[in-house]
């Protein structure tokens, strides 16, 4: 499968018996772009995630890095690691060393990297992150959303091409929420492809260029996000919703203020764009909005 990380027909059930996890599950993943995977609670994202940096392998199927296929021998593994880097929902799971410094660098040292060099990237990937301060703060110390910080800045410091996020934002505020995802965008730009599991329709919307909508351990189709998330049908297939800017827009071409056939708006200033140019033509079929009396105006 084409792509810098790929996976074919993935089949997994925990302990080797049970209910299959995953069945029969495929993605492809281009370099520098943005894929959510999207899926209620169980579906298999998080259990995908550990199959995409070898975490877990599979009964069956196959694991790609630039079309080749994956290794699960110790230096193979070592290998896939560095090049595709996984940050849990949890920091607690992940950040372990005392100290902030010490945990970044533990990754790069392990490398076997100059010591000059395990400097840089440390300095480097808290710089990334926002947390450069924090250098020498025990680990104790920190807030969650701080801790998350640094093990993100862990796996940055490993220089990865593909970088896996189970559930990102869980737990942090608007203002972190914003700061992780201007992090995000400026590895994307360096040519980082980036992964995120979450069911978060409304940030898939506006991060993510494809989604993977995964229902029952099956993928149930990959495509790019704005018309995946404006297909009400599977939204409700996955135990999703369409995103709320998806159903405003729908609703608002349904009352013939927005115009049939124009692809829907992405961002809320697209989509008051798109309304200002209905309302302000003045055709029968751009009525203006009424008001209900009945709260008021």
């Amino acid at each position: 499968m084409s792509g810098v990380l790929a996976a074919e027909n993935l089949v997994f059930r925990y302990e080797g018996r049970g209910p299959l996890v995953l069945e029969g599950v495929g993605l492809r993943v281009q370099k520098g772009t943005c894929l959510a995977l999207l899926g209620a609670s169980g579906s298999g994202k998080s259990t995908l995630l550990l199959h995409l940096n070898g975490t877990l392998k599979p009964e069956a199927g196959q694991v790609y890095l630039n079309e080749v296929p994956v290794g699960y021998g110790w230096r193979a593994l070592k290998q896939w690691r560095q090049r595709v880097g996984l940050v849990l929902q949890d920091p607690d799971d992940q950040v372990a060393c005392p100290l902030v410094y010490q945990d970044v660098a533990f990754g790069p040292q392990n490398l076997g990297l100059a010591e000059a060099e395990v400097q840089r990237r440390v300095a480097t990937s808290l710089d990334w992150v926002g947390i450069g301060h924090l250098s020498d703060r025990g680990v104790h110390q920190l807030s969650f959303g701080e801790k998350k910080r640094v093990a993100l800045a862990g796996v940055l410091a490993m220089g990865p091409e593909v970088l896996l996020l189970d559930e990102p934002t869980a737990g942090l505020d608007p203002r972190a929420t914003r700061q992780l995802m201007h992090t995000l965008a400026a590895r994307k730009a360096g040519g980082t492809a980036l992964v995120m599991a979450t069911h978060d329709v409304d940030l898939a919307f506006a991060w993510a260029d494809e989604v993977v909508v995964l229902c029952r351990g099956r993928a149930r189709c990959q495509g790019e996000s704005r018309t995946i998330l404006a297909d009400a049908a599977l939204m409700e297939e996955a135990g999703l919703r369409p995103p709320w800017l998806v159903e405003v827009a729908v609703e608002a071409r349904r009352r013939g203020w927005l115009e049939e056939g124009r692809a829907l708006p992405g961002t809320l200033a697209a989509l008051m764009a798109q309304l200002g140019e209905c309302l302000r033509c003045g055709e029968p079929d751009h009525p203006a909005p009424t008001h209900d009396n009945r709260g008021g105006r």
